[in-house]
């Protein structure tokens, strides 16, 4: 079950196409880094496509975008200075705009490898994709829904598609004239103030554009997704994901613009993210609060503590980044780490039916992943449970949390926490006494290591020890 943000209420998700659920993802647009907000939406998808996989044995096709030109820095249909984004990182940079977005794009990647979010089975770029949005505005064209403006670009007609407004609730009636121009947008060569730009007519000095049936120029924004999503997902499929921002425009537009080129409802379930503020507000380069995935590693954490952070909210709801909230998602980490270990010297044990089953329902009721947290809290501290079946439970659900919680089993675990002062004199002194089989001295030391928050745990190959709080 997932949020639908076109019917407003939780909706099941089943593939149409018997056990293969296809899915698309907006991608970034690649003339900067992308801060971790962009990365906790990306997460939605990441964790749409593991539940699928691991809950219920779906293969999951996933497609996601790179957006390399297009993306104009106004997208009310109005040119600002013949450039869109790409093309001013580049002017900033002083590099070639193909030079930028595929630097850009590298960037992205590693920073998901990072955060261990899984690729998509293919990321199609939009500068590699022309072709298709030709055809699209063609057929867009021919069945009444797009017209050549008077100023040779291409607009879609909004009055043309009666369900307008289904995705945001916003009535073509209400929507004011270019937001950033007060002079009567059907100057530009609209007949409505509302139509938007399918593909814009450049000017002789505008770099990044492509021969069409009128003229040369550059696509839409909007446009980008429906070509590549009608491509390579065909003409109906089951989830579309993307942040809350992207409701509208951009998505209220490749929803018109996909299902009037084909006669029917293309996406059958939308869902959002919403925003990450940071320190309280929105995220954002004007605000100077702008955090990257490098930022949170340049501090000292795992780049996997801000994915278990992002895991503590729901992905529908804002989430506010602190870093003493960071750091206390790269302590438990940490800490579930150690104990994932521990318990991996243990017996096996079949996993808990009980833990299982809660995990299940919390995955399923819209990814309640806070829920799920606190499950595997208590049955961390569960004295009933066997630590073998601990570490199965553990194990199995870190398929959908990916959080690496097995990354230390097998390994020396000494440098997993900092120690406090005089708890490591501690420690070589109880391995002594245990060497010695001075079973009293050894107790004694052990309550001496609790006291300053070290829990101690003896196991086959000695000692293990962890930071309470770590």
């Amino acid at each position: 079950m997932l949020t639908d943000t076109k019917t407003r209420k939780l909706e099941e998700i089943r593939p149409e196409s018997g056990r293969r659920l296809r899915m698309y993802a907006c991608g970034p647009t690649v003339y900067r880094f992308q801060h971790v907000g962009n990365y906790r939406t990306f997460l939605l998808g990441d964790l749409i496509v593991r539940v699928g996989e691991v809950l219920h044995s779906w293969q999951v096709q996933l497609v996601q975008n790179i957006t390399d030109v297009g993306h104009l820095a106004d997208d009310t249909g109005i040119e600002l200075a013949g450039e869109d984004k790409m093309l001013l990182a580049a002017r900033e940079e002083g590099r070639d705009p193909f030079d930028i977005a595929r630097f850009y794009e590298a960037q992205f990647h590693e920073d998901c490898a990072a955060l261990n979010i899984r690729p998509a089975d293919v990321y199609p770029r939009a500068s590699e994709s022309i072709d298709l949005m030709v055809d699209l505005i063609e057929k867009l064209i021919a069945k009444g829904h797009a017209y050549v403006g008077s100023d040779e670009s291409v607009y879609f007609d909004a009055r043309s598609f009666p369900s307008y407004g289904a995705l945001s609730g916003n009535r073509l009636e209400d929507l004011r004239a270019g937001h950033r121009h007060d002079a009567d947008d059907l100057s530009v060569g609209k007949r409505f103030h509302a139509d938007w730009a399918l593909w814009k007519h450049a000017g002789e000095q505008r770099q990044m554009v492509w021969d069409t049936p009128w003229g040369r120029g550059f696509p839409g924004w909007h446009l980008e997704c429906s070509a590549m999503s009608l491509h390579h997902l065909g003409e109906t499929f089951d989830v579309h994901t993307g942040g809350i921002d992207l409701r509208f425009p951009h998505h209220e537009d490749e929803r018109a613009q996909s299902n009037a080129a084909v006669g029917h409802e293309v996406v059958q379930r939308w869902v959002h993210g919403e925003h990450l503020l940071a320190e309280g507000r929105k995220m954002a380069k004007s605000t100077g609060n702008v955090v990257l995935v490098r930022d949170v590693v340049d501090r000292g954490f795992d780049p996997l503590a801000l994915r278990l952070f992002f895991l503590t909210g729901r992905y529908r709801q804002q989430m506010n980044l602190t870093w003493d909230a960071l750091a206390a998602a790269d302590r438990r980490l940490k800490r579930w780490r150690s104990r994932v270990a521990e318990w991996a010297e243990t017996t096996s044990t079949a996993m808990c039916a009980d833990y299982v089953q809660r995990l299940r329902d919390a995955f399923d009721d819209d990814l309640d992943t806070p829920t799920a947290l606190v499950a595997l809290g208590e049955l961390e501290k569960d004295p009933e449970i066997p630590p073998g079946s601990k570490f199965e439970t553990f194990a199995w659900v870190d398929r959908i949390l990916g959080l690496d919680l097995a990354r230390d089993v097998g390994r020396p675990r000494d440098v997993i926490a900092e120690l406090p002062t005089g708890a490591a004199e501690l420690l070589q002194q109880r391995a002594g006494a245990r060497d010695a089989k001075d079973w009293t001295g050894s107790d004694s030391l052990r309550d001496e290591l609790a006291a300053l928050g070290v829990d101690v745990t003896d196991g086959p190959d000695g000692q293990t020890w962890s930071v309470r709080g770590r």
